[in-house]
């Protein structure tokens, strides 16, 4: 167990956390949550001893051993992959590594060996005989191949080291386990195994994610840090986000009866509970929200940017016909006679492992880079609106806010309406008026995302939209895109939003394509396209694009 105390931390004039009190306890996995810069890393850092608060206790249950998913991916070159992973049970690697050190020494004395027999003991105490073996099993289940576990560290990608830190973490069944964003560089299938392993860990874990399909899986609880104020929340993200809206809403509705209010807080909370899956984790989420109060679900002071695209005109049927299309870049091929049919209602996830094909794609049907050969048509109805992977050249000029986007709005759009739509993105007061030059990635993003719904396109490009977003502009992206009546064609590393937003499935396989008209969570589970996507040899399980 984790006990925080009257903790307190600031840098300037910034208050992070003020007098935060909470409490995490063994068998709970809690999702810590946050707008960029609230201080969800840094909050880990100081449960981890990492960085020191102003103020404040973090107490550890006494013998406890507490894990940390690195992130310098560099730390650990010299060493063998699985030597890596065995040194996230830095005691049992310790006794591991003098253990070796005795048994090789050439003058083996008396007192030589009476150590070795303490060590002895203490290995096999500390689960020293299984250690490579486990190790060796977490590396594969992911991803890492067994031909490259004796390898130095140095000697593989660097996104494979990514997974090695993660297994290290994981080793050795630690007590405590803090995780910093450990879906990232995973594939799908390495994602379900953690989603699994963490649905049947004992102990305490809190870990911050931006994928709220992951979060959704494994959370007990929610940590919501919302610029000095920490809240907990029983549940998982869904839960979380439903509950404090509906909180919200009713908090804003004066006129309704408190009765009402009562009755319809129970039939949430009732009927949340009962659509819970029959997992572990999920089990045990159910037994918590099963134990709430009417005054446990309490209203989220987080700001939800507005997001919402309105076609200036109903799309026809004839939407982009693409024959025979074909791009090379610097002596590589990246779609090779590639065609495709768009119709009327389609909300097509792009998927697959090869992301530069995808972006090459709509970077020529938005009109940004002309094909080697082949041809597109869009339909005379038409008006189209593109959100590029790399936004750098858009943000160039010494242009203030208000200045870029006064370039897309209309003549007869006035100063006061812009500042109007800019504050719903969250640039209020002043803001509007900072220099687009030293905007960071989330604010370029809503920025290109106000352009785009003042564009007022029926036909939606996404290139990876959410890379740079929090939680909640993410979330009004995806109801955004559920609510919009046009065509969208996209690709994200989001599942969640894959899923809810998609009916179409187009994956870019090493060897061919699969397209078929389904959700992304029955396209995984479909035997058909498992047999298929077996037999053009994919990599993984489909979003890391």
């Amino acid at each position: 167990m984790i006990t925080v105390s009257n903790l307190s931390l600031s840098y300037g004039t910034q208050t992070l956390f003020k007098d935060v009190e909470i409490k995490f306890t063994p068998g709970n996995c809690y999702g810590v949550i946050g707008a960029n810069g609230a201080g969800k890393s840094t909050f880990l850092k100081i449960l981890s001893g990492e960085i020191e608060p102003d103020s404040g206790v973090i107490q550890i249950t006494p013998g406890e051993r507490l894990a940390t998913l690195k992130q310098d991916h560099f730390a650990y070159n010299n060493y063998k992959v699985i030597d890596t992973v065995i040194m996230g049970y830095e005691k049992l690697y310790n006794v591991m590594k003098e253990r070796e050190t005795i048994y090789e020494k050439e003058d083996f004395s008396e007192e030589d060996g009476i150590r070795a027999s303490e060590l002895e003991s203490e290995f096999a105490e500390l689960g020293g005989w299984e250690a490579e073996s486990e190790a060796a099993s977490l590396l594969s289940d992911l991803g890492i191949p067994t031909d490259l576990h004796d390898k130095l560290m140095s000697e593989i990608e660097d996104n494979l080291k990514v997974r090695v830190l993660l297994a290290q973490s994981l080793f050795g069944n630690p007590d405590i386990l803090l995780l910093d964003e450990p879906t990232n560089h995973l594939d799908l299938t390495s994602v379900a195994f953690l989603e699994e392993f963490l649905a049947n860990f004992d102990n305490t874990v809190i870990v911050v994610s931006h994928d709220r399909h992951f979060l959704n899986t494994v959370c007990t609880h929610i940590v919501d840090i919302d610029f000095d104020r920490v809240q907990l929340y029983v549940g998982n993200y869904d839960f979380w986000y439903m509950s404090s809206q509906l909180a919200l809403k009713q908090a804003k509705d004066e006129k309704k009866r408190a009765d009402e209010k009562i009755a319809e807080l129970k039939e949430f909370i009732q009927r949340f509970s009962s659509n819970v899956a029959k997992a572990k984790q999920a089990t045990s989420r159910k037994k918590l929200i099963e134990k709430l109060t009417i005054d446990d679900i309490k209203p989220s002071k987080r700001r939800f940017p507005y997001v919402a695209f309105k076609p200036e005109r109903e799309i026809g049927n004839n939407v982009l016909d693409i024959e025979d299309l074909s791009y090379s870049y610097g002596g590589e091929t990246l779609l090779n006679k590639y065609t495709l049919h768009v119709e009327r209602g389609d909300k097509i996830a792009f998927v697959g492992p090869f992301h530069a094909s995808k972006t090459a794609l709509f970077d020529i049907i938005a009109e940004k880079k002309e094909a080697t050969s082949g041809e597109y048509k869009w339909g005379v109805t038409t008006k189209h609106s593109y959100f590029p992977k790399n936004n750098d050249s858009e943000f160039q000029s010494g242009d203030t806010i208000l200045e870029w986007l006064s370039r897309y709005a209309g003549e007869d759009v006035d100063e006061t309406y812009l500042r109007s739509f800019l504050g719903r993105m969250l640039f209020s007061g002043d803001e509007v008026f900072k220099k687009c030059s030293v905007l960071s990635g989330g604010e370029r993003v809503r920025c290109v995302l106000s352009r785009m719904m003042l564009e007022e396109a029926n036909v939606l490009i996404f290139d990876e939209p959410t890379s740079h977003l929090d939680l909640e502009a993410i979330q009004a992206l995806n109801n955004a895109l559920i609510d919009f009546n046009g065509v969208v064609l996209f690709n994200s590393h989001d599942h969640q939003f894959v899923d809810s937003t998609a009916n179409r499935i187009i994956e870019f396989a090493p060897n061919g394509i699969i397209d078929r008209r389904m959700n992304f969570d029955s396209y995984m589970k479909d035997e058909g396209v498992n047999k298929l996507r077996r037999e053009l040899g994919s990599k993984d399980n489909g979003t890391k694009i």
